[in-house]
């Protein structure tokens, strides 16, 4: 799954402190900025429908009573107007009741992945 994925979610996990994770999995460059942010926007909005319908209970009914997380893994550092963008989004999925966090993150030659500071 990908980002340009908007209807489906990439990843569900649990994370060590047991907060149920909703990965997005983002491989697009920031040359068109805007057509990203707009992708973007709508898998957010997919993945905040799937919470707050409840279908998350159903596909993964281990999230009954955790905190939800919604993570990016970016695979190119975004721009300024992508981290705008970010920040903004972050505002309001925290004004809903969850969290989100973002990483950018390098593949290397042999398929490992290491995140850029």
């Amino acid at each position: 799954m990908t980002v340009e994925q908007t209807d489906v979610v990439d990843i569900i996990s649990t994370d060590k402190l047991g907060r149920v994770v909703l990965t997005i999995s983002d491989h697009l460059n920031w040359s068109d900025s805007l057509r990203h942010q707009t992708i973007l926007q709508a898998k957010f909005n997919a993945y905040l429908g799937f919470v707050e319908s409840g279908e998350i209970l159903e596909s993964y009914p281990r999230a009954v009573g955790r905190q939800i997380v919604f993570k990016v893994a970016f695979k190119f550092k975004p721009d300024k107007a992508g981290m705008e963008f970010l920040s903004n989004a972050k505002s309001v999925i925290e004004s809903a009741g969850f969290s989100m966090h973002h990483k950018v993150f390098h593949e290397h030659s042999d398929g490992t992945l290491e995140e850029v500071p």
